[in-house]
Parts: structure tokens; sequence; C-alpha cells
């Protein structure tokens, strides 16, 4: 009998150094496992730089080790994290994203005359009533002309700033004379985007063409083109 249970013990020490055995390799080779689920269903969940799935997954994250996870979708704000499997760190099986929509995206429209050349050819007037209403178009949007040669007919405003909780965006209008006979000016709205909060406007190397347009500058152009004619 005694023998019996001594080696009914050994067998359960035996199982028992096993199965922890097992445990332990498995989570040094294998790590954690955390579910990612996002409010947006077709969002992309980037992890270290690639994008590996949409609107859910689940990720491992080996031991002693990070993972910096980005969720993207057009029109919201991008949330980031970074996740740990070290002693440290508590530990979540899981991670929800809850995302906000993007506030410069909502205070600005997609369009295809920013940062384009748009010619407005002069039949009814002469050049210095023409220029004359250029000028006060361009005060009724920007009221800081930063350079303005009515004999070359050149004008360029100052860089009119806007910050949102993830970018920033400058915005200016260039008018220039491109032919006195005909008469014709081209008028430029010039729209850049930081991506980032806070961006000061002397960065240029920040900012970068943007195809979208504050909403508060959408209508220069077309009233560009309705009154100079």
């Amino acid at each position: 009998m005694e023998k019996k249970l001594t080696l009914l013990t050994l067998l359960l020490t035996l199982c028992f150094l096993t199965f922890t055995t097992t445990e332990a390799f498995s989570e040094v080779v294998g790590g954690k496992k955390v579910a990612i689920g996002v409010s947006q269903s077709d969002a992309e969940i980037w992890v270290n730089g690639r994008m590996i799935a949409k609107g859910n997954t689940e990720i491992n994250v080996e031991r002693n080790a990070c993972v910096n996870i980005s969720i993207r979708k057009v029109g919201y704000l991008e949330e980031q994290l970074e996740i740990c499997n070290n002693k440290t760190s508590i530990w979540e099986k899981s991670k929800y994203f809850e995302m906000k929509r993007d506030d410069s995206y909502d205070a600005s429209i997609q369009t295809d005359i920013a940062n384009i050349d748009i010619e407005l050819v002069v039949n009814s007037m002469d050049k210095e009533t023409a220029w004359k209403l250029i000028n006060q178009i361009v005060l009724g949007y920007i009221d800081v002309i930063e350079m303005t040669d009515k004999d070359t007919g050149y004008l360029r405003t100052a860089w009119s700033l806007k910050t949102f909780q993830q970018n920033t965006v400058r915005t200016r209008i260039i008018v220039k004379e491109s032919s006195s006979n005909p008469l014709v000016f081209k008028a430029k709205l010039i729209s850049e985007a930081s991506g980032s909060a806070l961006t000061s406007v002397k960065s240029d190397e920040l900012y970068k063409v943007w195809d979208r347009v504050l909403r508060s500058y959408s209508d220069v152009i077309s009233e560009f083109q309705a009154r100079v004619k």
C-alpha cells in the first residue's frame, strides 16, 4: 500500500513539474496574447509600423518585449498605445479603442482647386479696378497681406494658422498677373498640414500639401471666378 502511495505521489509530482515547465516554456517562447477591438470596424490596426488587420485582431507580445499599436482611419483621430509584457507592467487580456472624430477633417472639405493656379481672365474691367477688387476679396478671407505690388500684379498673404487636436493647418492666398494683354491673373489657394498639433507656422519642413481646405476658405476661388471678369 505504501509503495502504491509513493508511486502515485511520484506520478503526480512528475505531472505537476511537466505542466509547470511546459507553461513556463510557453510563456518564454510564445509570450502573451492580447485581443484588440476598435469601435470602427474598418479601422486599420498597425503594429510596430505594419498594418496587420482591420477592426479587431489578436496580438502576441513576447516576454520582456513591447509592441507599439496604432489605430487609424480617415476622418478619425489616430489612437496609439504601447503594450509591454514584463514584470513591471500590468497585463490586460484585451484592449478596446473608442475612436474620436478628427476635428480638422470635420472643419474642412476635400477639393481639387487647392494648391493649383486658377486663371482669372479679365474682360470687363481695367487692371486698376480688377486689382482693387482682388484685394477686397483677399482681405475678406485673410486680413494680413505679406507682400503686394500693383505694378507687377503680385499679392501674397501671410499664413493663416489653425490648430486642431492632432493637426495644424496653414493657409495662404497668392495672386499674380500672368498676362497684360489680355489681362489675366492666376489665383492660388495654398493649403498645408503638419499632421501634429501646435506646429509653428515657420516650420516649413514639417508641412505638406493638403488635399483639403478649411471651410472658412472654401469659397475664395469661386468668388474670384464670379467677380473678377
